[in-house]
């Protein structure tokens, strides 16, 4: 299999990884053939995954707005993958200059992509880490140069804690964050979840199955599973809702039902 000269050395091309399917389903060029064959496995049982994608990235960037909005300037997104157009460091720093942004993937090429897209930004930075391992996060000296624990930051988590099994301790991790940030630091969540697929759900585990045969399973949750991730947040409105409902930026006649799958959510610590 020929490398891209993109491609970081030393990384296993023959096998899938999740970011690099996520950015197939979002357009992006950063993925290999591997990538590409399960993306479409998982969409012939889920042919809507790529809207599904679109609409968390369009949450993505609406809560990174509203961060802004509520005056917070440092962002820690934790699972970020490979980076495409309106990343959360171009929302935050169009919105305050001064906004400072650290990402954070365990994935080789999320990593070596970020880092050539940050060059020269001062305000942004990567960190190769894992949300299992939060301490690894905060004692790392990007998480020290950018993020002043004195004051607020949001907390992005989006589409990642589904890919944390409960033995692996997604629950603990979140905890752990909380508590290491400020007063009135904001988590972001968007998570999947059999409520709200536009079908039946033995259908929509053929998808599933697919992440689980590729070594990452993606973890089903309920509504009230998710909410349990906010534990010792304050929601801000509307709740935990499908991500197309989370504050819209126009009315929401013709979005596609599959955008409805899964759930998002904001919320504030006191």
């Amino acid at each position: 299999m020929e490398r891209p000269a993109w491609a970081p050395r030393g990384i296993d091309i023959s096998v899938p990884s999740v970011s690099r399917i996520y950015d197939y389903y979002l357009g992006g060029s950063h993925n290999f053939d591997i990538d590409r064959e399960a993306a479409r496995k998982a969409m012939e049982f889920m042919p809507g995954l790529p809207k599904i994608m679109q609409a968390n990235r369009a949450f993505l960037r609406r809560a990174v707005r509203f961060a802004a909005d509520e005056g917070i300037t440092q962002f820690l997104d934790i699972g970020s993958g490979i980076p495409t157009f309106g990343n959360v460091h171009e929302v935050a720093q169009s919105a305050s200059p001064e906004a400072r942004v650290l990402y954070v993937d365990n994935d080789p090429v999320a990593v070596a992509h970020s880092e050539a897209v940050l060059e020269g930004n001062e305000g942004a930075d990567v960190v190769a880490a894992d949300l299992r391992k939060p301490q690894e996060i905060l004692a790392s000296s990007q998480f020290e140069r950018l993020i002043d624990q004195n004051r607020p930051v949001a907390l992005l988590l989006v589409a990642i804690l589904h890919f944390v099994e409960d033995e692996d301790g997604p629950y603990e991790a979140v905890a752990q964050l909380r508590d290491a940030l400020a007063p009135g630091s904001l988590l972001v969540v968007t998570h999947a979840s059999y409520e709200g697929i536009p079908l039946p759900p033995e259908r929509a585990e053929g998808a599933v199955d697919v992440y689980k045969d590729i070594r990452n399973p993606l973890i089903m949750r309920s509504r009230d599973e998710i909410a349990r991730f906010f534990e010792g947040y304050d929601m801000v409105e509307p709740g935990l809702v499908p991500m197309p409902e989370w504050r819209p930026d126009t009315a929401l006649e013709d979005e596609d039902p599959y955008a409805y799958s899964g759930f998002a959510g904001v919320g504030r610590t006191a």
